[in-house]
């Protein structure tokens, strides 16, 4: 069987409803049964698929995902939007990028773009609306902002790539740090230039703001320390060499049991196993589809796809400029159709033959591949990010798609920066 064939068949399989993580399994035994000669027989699927859950780097995941519902249920992102309104709400499009820079320090405790969504949406919007924003607006903004959530380390995706490429997820971490931070930069001046044209109502904002005054700034910074202290904490731990990303991930599970159960005491004890229950339902499908990803790459490894495209290209286009064009545009559409962890495994062994071939750095090539896969959290048809955000306030996925359009400019232009200037991603490595 082709390699052409068995890809055709995927994409079928999805068009037909097939749970995303049962295709890969059905299309990893294809060739084995159509040619009882090639490798990768039934057998050798199952082990793949049980060989590449036995990873270290891969334990930090559930972590990071029980550390970010543990956090959503304990405030957290309620404590950081009102540090940052406090000092911003005033200025123009002060409240909404405060939801941006919230986004941004969440996405830096949780590692997901879905968490970051759900947490500083269901607090923000509501308050951004009453205030008088226009609610498609911020709705359309915080499920943009919330891609920043894998973007910014520790990122779950970057864990993906890490594991799926060999590279350090470590340095993957720092890589993502400046990119992250710029891309919330021009999401802010997006909402600048958005309140300037379409006014504020600045005397509810004014009250809104003026309420958190009088609390003081100690009193703020008090509320919002150990909130401010999560991701100091966890990046701190990875970089100073005192704990793998792994490890610092189930500190950040204890830590934030700690501070929402006992110091914020907004996690009555009675909830803690509905939370570990919740943790274990969000984490059992992305399980299924990790090992149904990784014997899929397997099988093409062994039908040598990542070889075929890597000579194809590199044979018919010798332009390094064009060569990343094409797959930034790959990485585009891929992430329109097909969810970030099964499209990490599958590709990086595909296109990262190729990034070296043409002289990328391996994690320049990560960080970019991210960003892609990034914006596919706002393009329908899966859009993770626009039904979350949909979910929260009953505005159509359609309406919410069209809203973020001029966002996702913003978003493409700041990829552009990121794949084209290097030095971007690799000034702190």
């Amino acid at each position: 069987m082709s390699p052409g064939v068995v890809f055709i068949l995927f994409f079928v399989i999805l068009l037909l409803s097939v749970p995303i993580s049962i295709s890969l399994g059905i299309v990893s035994v294809l060739p084995s049964i159509f040619d009882s000669s090639f490798t990768a027989s039934a057998t050798y699927v199952i082990r793949s698929m049980f060989g590449g859950l036995d990873s270290f780097p891969l334990l930090a995941v559930p972590m990071f995902v029980l550390s970010g519902i543990i956090m959503a249920r304990g405030g957290i992102s309620k404590r950081l939007f009102n540090l940052f309104a406090f000092f911003i709400g005033k200025r123009t499009a002060g409240l909404p990028c405060a939801v941006i820079i919230t986004c941004l320090f969440y996405g830096a405790i949780s590692g997901s773009g879905i968490a970051t969504v759900a947490a500083v949406g269901s607090m923000t919007i509501p308050i951004l609306v009453g205030l008088g924003y226009d609610k498609q607006f911020v709705t359309a903004m915080v499920a943009i902002a919330g891609s920043l959530g894998v973007i910014i380390p520790p990122s779950i995706p970057f864990i993906m790539f890490g594991m799926a490429s060999g590279e350090s997820v470590s340095d993957v971490f720092l890589a993502g740090i400046v990119p992250g931070v710029m891309i919330g930069c021009f999401l802010m001046i997006y909402a600048i230039f958005y309140c300037k044209r379409h006014g504020e109502d600045k005397e509810k904002i004014n009250a809104h703001v003026d309420a958190l005054h009088e609390k003081g700034i100690v009193g703020v910074f008090k509320e919002s320390f150990f909130a401010l202290l999560s991701p100091v904490i966890i990046l701190g731990c990875i970089y100073s060499g005192v704990t793998s990303p792994t490890e610092a991930a189930v500190i950040s599970v204890f830590y934030s049991l700690i501070i929402s159960i006992y110091v914020y005491k907004s996690l009555p004890v009675s909830e803690v196993l509905g939370v570990f229950r919740e943790g274990i339902k969000t984490y059992a499908p992305i399980l299924f589809i990790l090992s149904a990803s990784t014997a899929f790459s397997r099988v093409l490894t062994l039908m040598q796809v990542p070889q075929i495209i890597s000579a194809w290209i590199l044979d018919n286009f010798s332009s390094k400029i064009l060569i990343l064009i094409i797959v930034n545009i790959v990485l585009l559409l891929v992430g329109m159709v097909m969810d970030t962890t099964p499209a990490i495994l599958i590709l990086t062994p595909i296109l990262m033959p190729i990034m070296v071939g043409i002289g990328v750095n391996p994690i320049h090539f990560g960080v970019f591949m991210v960003v892609n896969l990034a914006i596919g959290f706002v393009t329908p048809p899966i859009g993770v990010n626009l039904f979350i955000a949909s979910s929260l306030t009953d505005i159509p996925v359609t309406v919410i798609s069209k809203k973020v359009l001029p966002m996702i400019g913003y978003f493409l232009i700041a990829l552009l920066l990121i794949t084209f200037v290097p030095q971007i991603c690799l000034c702190l490595l």
